[in-house]
């Protein structure tokens, strides 16, 4: 099956008063139609970038300075600003993590709701306002004809976050993407919304791009997984693979700090020493070496390559491979 995103050998870079920082460095992902991939890694390794390059969101003093963005074989980075308005919210969507600052306050949810609807699909007020109440109604929202002359700041979270997800799937787009959609909500409401945005998407054939830091939300969501650190993807695999055997020693780590239910008493979650370094751009080498256990003098002055470690499962380290290791055993001991 042909992508239908293909991200090549991003590079995206902010000016600053020290110079020039890049903050994601060579990515390459493929996204197919009706697949979710999720991309994972800790605050600061660039996956929120990555959604806003695509989405060519990025504020003033950020560029992408190198790489393609295909859209069923249509560079997005090319396209005039109006082109690309009409790609927003009509073939990509996007689910931010905060609808309050997503949401104009001095609207009503109708109104928002009509716009995006009236501009991408042509439709007339009353042809529009029946589409936006039907899709309130679909993400579960009470009393969706009242609420179209609601503004958002009556709305509570989980409520308001709905109301994103209609927004944004209201036009079918083909991609759809979340950036953390559910920081800021409670859990049994994460749930409920990650439930529906699966299902609706589903329904509509819409592909996933799923930008998360919690491992619980991939197990459940995602078909294939992104791992990335420091600006690069460190390692890149079905999901159940790299629940059961990672590769590289940052997913190792990610994955041994979640929670078990099985863990004795008293137990201490493991963690990984250090932080995500914030001038890596300078590195030589593995940008994870002063946090890894299997570092040596090679990783630290030679830059690995994001290559095919085993059945097409991705992994950018120099140790991998060499020691044999089945590290997915040593995950769940």
């Amino acid at each position: 099956m042909e992508s239908l995103l293909a991200v090549s050998h991003l590079q995206t870079a902010f000016d600053t008063d020290q110079g020039k920082v890049i903050s994601v460095d060579d990515v390459s992902f493929s996204l197919k139609p009706g697949e979710t991939l999720a991309i994972v890694g800790e605050s600061g390794s660039g996956k929120s970038v990555t959604a806003l390059s695509i989405m060519r969101l990025l504020g003033r003093g950020s560029h992408t300075d190198k790489g393609q963005i295909l859209l069923e074989g249509t560079d997005i980075l090319k396209l005039e600003e109006k082109q690309m308005r009409d790609v927003r919210g009509n073939q990509i969507s996007m689910v931010f993590q905060e609808p309050m600052t997503s949401l104009n306050p001095v609207f009503t949810i109708g109104y928002q709701m009509c716009e995006a609807i009236k501009l991408h699909l042509n439709q007339g007020n009353k042809e529009a306002r029946a589409s936006a109440i039907t899709m309130l109604r679909k993400v579960g929202l009470p009393r969706p004809e009242e609420m179209m002359d609601e503004y958002p700041f009556a709305l509570s979270g989980g409520m308001r976050q709905r109301v994103m997800i209609a927004m944004a799937l209201s036009c079918k787009p083909k991609v759809l993407i979340a950036d953390e959609p559910t920081t800021a909500l409670d859990v049994t409401v994460q749930a409920q919304i990650m439930r529906l945005m699966k299902e609706l998407c589903e329904e509509a054939g819409t592909a996933i791009l799923l930008i998360t830091h919690d491992l619980g939300v991939v197990a459940e969501m995602a078909d294939r997984v992104l791992v990335m650190y420091a600006g690069q993807v460190v390692e890149e695999a079905d999901v159940y693979t790299l629940f059961d055997y990672p590769k590289h020693p940052y997913t190792r780590g990610l994955l041994k700090s979640i929670p078990r239910l099985d863990a004795a008493e008293g137990e201490q979650l493991e963690s990984i020493p250090g932080a995500v370094p914030t001038r890596y751009q300078s590195m030589k080498g593995c940008r994870f070496y002063n946090r890894c256990y299997l570092a040596t003098e090679h990783c630290r002055d030679h830059l690995p390559p994001l290559e095919d470690k085993e059945a097409g499962q991705l992994a950018r380290c120099w140790e991998v491979g060499r020691t044999g290791e089945r590290v997915g055993e040593e995950a769940h001991e």
